[in-house]
């Protein structure tokens, strides 16, 4: 099993083709057909099914590419490391974002990076918290953003933000920043929520059992900006946190106040592997992300945020 190899079938599993994947590899049809066929005969299973439509994954042929790419990236990486201009961090990290930060921090961090350490190459990806916990811990991510999470044996978690949750409406309901909501009285409307089994949700009914409120739940998606569209349609109310629905109320699509009796707070952190070596490039750009939640916190961005183990000055009161 050779680097040529790895390259060929994760080549192929992504375009579908041996003809496309030649082109792409710059190598002529026949080696690319010859590199996958010398792997499957060392293994002695099929990687890939001829069909119709092209080359497709088998079974063991898909756990194949996964851990392929896997392998090409850290000898990515590790190339990055080890050849660096004098004085220079070099190398390839992998940051995950909170899907409710991104518009706030994305932009951001990529251009404090880019203009500080352009040596470094930054590889972002966005999700919900759960999924990008188990990307870490599978080694998909060298840092990400988590909530409501503690150290486990595979990560350290570093709590930076505590922010509170918002009942979210249309903008014709008029919720202002600085007349909170009571929980029972968000749960009176019908209400767009988080999919079961979301780390959200689960915050979510818990102040519904805190508070006794029956919940009236007439939709349940994935995406929070399924759910933002929702509720500026008209379908219903949410709950959000308040840096995912700050701009959306500068803009007056839609209207947004704390959430009170109970008050529904979530615990940013800082998720990083806990017994894998730190990179400089690593450490740099955690640093960043760091330096960039603390700015916008302090900035007023980041509403009804605080910083936590450190700088604990409150953003302004209203998105």
């Amino acid at each position: 099993m050779d680097i040529k190899q790895l390259r060929a079938i994760v080549t192929v599993a992504e375009v579908g083709s041996v003809t496309r994947a030649a082109e792409l590899l710059h190598l002529v049809q026949p080696a690319v057909t010859r590199q996958i066929r010398t792997l499957e005969q060392e293994l002695g299973i099929d990687l890939f099914e001829r069909t119709g439509q092209g080359m497709r994954p088998t079974e063991a042929g898909a756990i194949m590419v996964d851990r392929a790419r896997r392998a090409l990236g850290e000898l990515e990486r590790a190339r990055a490391e080890v050849q660096p201009a004098p004085g220079v961090v070099t190398g390839i990290v992998t940051v995950g974002l909170l899907e409710s930060t991104s518009d706030l921090l994305a932009e951001p961090l990529v251009t404090a990076v880019a203009r500080a350490h352009p040596g470094v190459e930054l590889r972002l990806m966005t999700a919900y918290s759960g999924h990008l916990q188990q990307w870490l811990d599978d080694g998909d991510l060298d840092l990400t953003l988590l909530y409501n999470l503690d150290s486990t044996p595979s990560l350290n978690a570093r709590p930076l933000v505590r922010e509170q949750l918002w009942a979210v409406a249309p903008a014709s309901a008029g919720l202002r920043a600085d007349r909170p909501v009571p929980f029972a009285e968000a749960a009176a409307h019908p209400l767009v929520m988080p999919a079961s089994g979301h780390a959200l949700r689960r915050l979510i009914d818990a102040a519904a059992a805190r508070s006794g409120a029956a919940m009236d739940i007439v939709m349940q998606t994935n995406s929070m900006r399924v759910q933002k569209q929702l509720v500026g349609a008209g379908h219903g109310w949410t709950v959000l946190p308040g840096v995912g629905i700050a701009e959306d109320v500068a803009r007056g699509t839609l209207s947004a106040a704390p959430l009170s009796e109970p008050d529904v707070r979530r615990s940013i952190v800082l998720g990083t592997p806990r017994f894998t070596r730190v990179p400089p490039a690593v450490e740099i750009v955690a640093r960043e992300l760091v330096l960039q939640i603390n700015t916008a916190v302090e900035q007023g961005r980041w509403p009804s945020a605080r910083m936590q183990g450190g700088d604990n000055s409150p953003a302004t009161d209203g998105p």
